[in-house]
């Protein structure tokens, strides 16, 4: 028989070869069905039965468990097959006792015509003991923490680590309770958790928990306890073992990565500076510090220049001037301050100075002195409140983000009796450096919000005017600063004949862009409008010019035009508009729209409307037509032009909202100014995220006393007839200081219409704010303003109606041209 292959194991007392000397092994031969035909004196040895007794009997009456056929046929096909098997099977000694041997079987062979297995065994022995000074020096000096309790939760054994662990000595611990040893470390609860053991039999493992000790009264520690039942043979519980360790490193580092993630999400909720600096004051106490103070250069709170101190732009004053952003305590009303929110303040912790701000590391000052001579001399006042309230630690960081400084920060122990430490300044500098970007964030929107919002404000009219023909009241309501400033605008501009031109807009986007674009916009309407061009043109110019101004890109020589460049790569430049034109002398309004709500209508009677437009493109799409439209409005008709932000602002349901408008707008009893401004606030109760525009007009009609027109014939014999009536009108009107004038502009216009231009020829006074001679004609050959020569006997008519009147003009109509001059009345 082959002996059994040498395996590497584990040594033993006789060396690792000792092991596996099958020489040693307990041998014997079963036929193929069980019955021992073999036994070796070393199996009587090891089971205590001799050959006499074995041999020839079954072998199954040596297992000390149940019999497996099963498991057996399977073992007998595997060692028919060639292979053997090995494996631990408990036998039973003669004596009754339980041996468990590591069995092994070979591969069936014949002896004649019988089937055969040779068997050898070996009993499984420990490889190794551990001695009784081994196991107490591994109880005693593991740096874990161990200890035994009986069911009555009183010490039975505890080593050393535990001992130098809670800071009582073991005499005085045995027969105790932790309640009655150590009430700072949550004893309640883990006694508890003990007693939860004892009932139920199951571990708890990995409790984490925070408490003082008397090892160190002045430091929180952290620990992570385990807890096990102690069973005796008969399975019933003794008692229970806890096992602690120190994790307060871990701990600590856990808690402060928690607060500087939460801080994230604390400070910086609002795009205010003082704001911002106040929730960093408010975060760190008393998470982190019992007294916190935020200053912040004076630059920094300030809307002009730029704002702060470059830390790369040279020296700087010895003592800063900062303004105090931001102060909290735990004591209430903050009496350790010696400077209040909104004072001025130049404290750096001496001996520094400014530079401390530019490009100084955090100060860490673990035990503050208020006796120290350089607090004395040099801070007094904050030497005796240190006295006074026992500041005794404290961290100073300088705020610094994008290369700029923004002010200092300290932390202040008083309270909390454990002092900074290295590793707190990490943690400080973390917080401030999160504050810093976001205090960063806020000054450079305020200063642009600031601009945006003058120079938004520079743009809106300042005057609104609408002559005898409209009354006019505005109210415009900016956004909410966090929601920058928009680019709503509206406008009421004077036309010839009395006519008056309405406009109201909104610019897509918001910030200086949207505002410098609404400036552009205004100015561009301004000047299509005095060039007389009807609505529907007029919007088509202005869709011409928002689409250029898409179209126009930075050069890209700095990352910021680059980045601007991407923006106007990926955006749109684009807005809405609606444009009115209102004739007093035939009440008739013509309006077109790009992109814009309707306008409202309230007539006389309170009857509501929204006269509905062609809806027409949003401006800077371009390719696409816009159409007018004219509708009639009956005297003191209010007629109301608004932005999209004032009907989508309670609930974003626009239709609901021009409902409440027209509601709102219906009410008598009112005047106009307060009408309008009422019925903002009511519809528009809180600051919102867009601009809201309301222009309401009430409508007048120039009678038939303040208007004349005459038909003029094709004849220059006419001219002399036409120019006296119109001598008389304004004669009769009173104005006897223009009757001249009048007889002069007359005679040019309808000379000129005779001599050049087609019939009919019509000639219309107008008495309105100004005084307007009009001459209407069927051609539409433009007038030309000529420079005639000294010795010319003609071409200074238009030359000379331009000397004569304030301003005069041309505008075109259906039927051909209308050549207007407007006079100042006294």
């Amino acid at each position: 028989m082959d002996a059994p292959r040498e395996e590497p194991g584990a040594p033993t007392s006789e060396g690792p070869r000792a092991l596996f000397d099958a020489s040693s092994d307990a041998v014997a031969v079963l036929s193929g069905h069980g019955v021992v035909l073999g036994w070796t004196r070393a199996a009587e040895e090891l089971l205590g039965h001799p050959a006499p007794e074995i041999v020839g009997g079954p072998a199954a009456r040596l297992l000390a468990m149940p019999g497996d056929p099963v498991r057996v046929a399977g073992v007998a096909e595997r060692c028919r097959a060639g292979m053997g098997w090995s494996g631990l099977i408990p036998l039973r000694h003669r004596d009754g006792r339980r041996i468990d041997v590591d069995l092994r079987v070979s591969a069936s062979f014949r002896i004649g015509a019988d089937e055969c297995f040779l068997i050898s065994a070996r009993e499984r022995r420990p490889q190794w003991t551990v001695g009784q000074s081994v196991l107490d020096g591994f109880l005693t000096r593991s740096p874990v923490g161990m200890a035994v309790m009986d069911t009555q939760l009183r010490y039975v054994w505890l080593n050393d680590t535990l001992e130098r662990f809670g800071g009582v000595p073991r005499e005085q611990r045995l027969g105790k309770r932790l309640s009655d040893l150590l009430p700072g470390l949550q004893a309640e609860t883990i006694e508890g958790l003990m007693r939860k053991v004892l009932d139920t039999g199951v571990p708890v493992t990995d409790y984490e928990y925070v408490g003082w000790s008397w090892a160190d009264p002045h430091r929180q520690h952290a620990y992570s306890t385990s807890f096990f039942p102690l069973v005796d043979p008969d399975d019933s519980i003794t008692g229970v073992c806890y096992m602690v360790l120190d994790v307060t490193e871990r701990w600590n580092a856990r808690q402060l990565l928690a607060l500087v993630n939460e801080a994230g999400t604390r400070i910086g909720t609002t795009l205010d500076v003082l704001r911002t600096a106040q929730e960093l004051a408010d975060f760190a106490v008393p998470r982190f510090a019992d007294f916190v103070l935020v200053d912040l250069l004076e630059p920094v709170l300030s809307t002009e220049g730029h704002g702060a101190w470059l830390t790369d732009a040279g020296p700087a004053p010895a003592k800063p001037v900062m303004r105090r952003a931001g102060l909290s305590s735990v004591r209430e009303g903050a009496p350790e301050a010696v400077a209040r929110v909104g004072d001025r303040v130049d404290f750096v912790p001496p001996p520094h100075d400014a530079h401390l701000l530019i490009d100084g590391e955090p100060i860490l000052i673990p035990v503050l002195d208020p006796s120290d001579e350089l607090w004395a001399t040099e801070q007094p006042e904050r030497a005796a409140s240190m006295r006074e309230f026992g500041l005794h630690s404290l961290i100073s960081v300088p705020m610094r983000a994008r290369n700029t400084a923004l002010g200092l920060t300290t932390f202040v122990r008083s309270l909390n009796p454990v002092p900074f430490q290295p590793d707190d300044v990490l943690v400080a500098r973390e917080l401030v450096a999160r504050a810093a970007l976001c205090v960063d964030n806020a000054r450079r929107y305020t200063r642009e919000h600031t601009a945006a919002v003058t120079l938004q404000r520079s743009l809106l009219p300042q005057a609104l005017m609408g002559g005898t023909a409209l009354e006019v009241a505005s109210s415009y309501l900016p956004a909410d600063p966090t929601g920058g400033v928009g680019g709503d605008w509206f406008d009421v501009i004077p036309l010839s004949g009395a006519r008056v031109g309405l406009v109201v807009g909104d610019v897509v986007g918001h910030g200086i862009t949207a505002a410098a674009t609404m400036g552009r916009l205004r100015t561009a309407v301004q000047t299509l409008a005095d060039m007389e061009m009807p609505p529907d043109e007029l919007l088509a110019h202005l869709d011409d010019l928002v689409l250029r101004l898409s179209e126009e890109q930075p050069d890209g020589d700095t990352a910021e035009d680059a980045e601007a460049m991407r923006r106007s790569a990926t955006g749109f430049l684009g807005a809405t508009c609606l444009y009115a034109v209102y004739d007093p002398v035939t009440r008739r309004c013509t309006m077109a729209r790009a992109g814009h709500p309707p306008p409202v209508v309230v007539a006389p009677d309170g009857q509501v409307s929204f006269p509905e437009l062609p809806a027409g493109p949003p401006l800077g799409l371009g390719g696409m037509a816009f159409e007018a439209d004219e509708i009639e409005l009956a005297e003191n008709s209010l007629f109301g032009l608004y932005t999209d932000g004032l009907v989508a602002a309670a609930d974003r349901d626009v239709e609901r909202g021009m409902r409440r408008l027209g509601d709102l707008l219906s009410r008598r009893g009112l005047d106009l100014g307060t009408l309008c401004s009422s019925s903002v606030r009511q519809l528009v109760p809180a600051p919102q995220p867009d601009d809201i525009a309301l222009l309401l007009t009430r409508t007048h009609a120039l009678g038939a006393e303040r208007v004349v027109s005459w038909e003029v014939p094709a004849d220059p014999a006419a001219v002399a007839d036409v120019r006296a009536r119109a001598t008389r009108q304004v004669e009769d009107w009173g104005f006897a200081e223009l009757a001249m004038t009048t007889e002069l502009i007359v005679s040019e216009l309808v000379t000129n219409a005779i001599r050049y231009a087609e019939p009919p020829i019509r000639l219309r006074l107008l008495r309105d704010s100004r005084l307007t001679c009009e001459v209407a004609d069927a051609s539409s050959t433009a007038p030309r303003l000529r420079h005639a020569r000294s010795m010319d006997e003609g071409g200074r008519g238009l030359f000379l109606v331009a000397q004569l009147a304030h301003r005069w003009g041309a505008r075109y109509t259906a039927d051909g041209k209308i050549i207007w001059a407007e006079q100042e009345i006294p």
